[in-house]
């Protein structure tokens, strides 16, 4: 996730490690060191920041930003043809290409994956299908008409206040508490889709 990407990143490092946490929702309060985010299943979670918490702000794009050679991230579902089905589309700024690059499992539904790389070919006829191309592999996404594609840019703290909508990929500490690796917060009452 470099220095931002907000929640869509599982590193390397996190291989030998529990997956962080997804807290979605919007937030109730913040300080320097804690939200308090009310969550989309209508609970209050208290998730601890500290000095390496990234934030990255979340903006809407359009399909017609992604060209060959843009990095993307996309959460989907597998297909029976081997595609993948996008759930969303985020797009990196150029500063972040390489960003969480491969396949993977992911939490956003049931079987869903996140699949970050290199957008190769893009096919606009029959639907919008992208090739996205990452190390070790690629894979064919189609993007419905209706899947929200955001932008990720950099965040700073200050975008993390009461009522904006957020998601944060936490760590479990050993007493149970959680403390945001990263937090994605919408801009202008956007609802980031992660």
């Amino acid at each position: 996730m470099s220095v931002l990407a907000g929640g869509l990143i599982h590193s390397a490092a996190f291989a030998q490690t529990p997956a962080p946490a997804g807290v979605r929702g919007t937030i109730v309060s913040a300080s320097a060191d804690k939200l308090v985010i009310k969550t989309n299943r209508g609970v209050e979670q208290t998730v601890g920041l500290d000095k390496d918490t990234r934030v990255a702000a979340i903006s809407i794009a359009r399909i017609e930003d992604i060209k060959p050679g843009s990095y993307i991230g996309t959460a989907a579902i597998p297909q029976p043809d081997g595609s993948q089905k996008a759930l969303e589309v985020h797009v990196f700024p150029p500063a972040m290409a390489g960003t969480g690059d491969g396949h993977r499992p992911f939490d956003l539904a049931p079987n869903s994956t996140m699949t970050n790389g290199t957008v190769g070919d893009v096919v606009a006829s029959n639907g919008r299908t992208l090739t996205l191309k990452y190390k070790g592999g690629e894979k064919k996404i189609v993007v419905p008409e209706d899947v929200p594609i955001v932008n990720i840019e950099a965040g700073e703290r200050s975008l993390l206040v009461a009522g904006v909508k957020v998601v944060a990929r936490a760590r479990k500490n050993p007493d149970g508490s959680l403390t945001a690796l990263s937090v994605s917060a919408g801009k202008n009452g956007i609802t980031p889709p992660m």
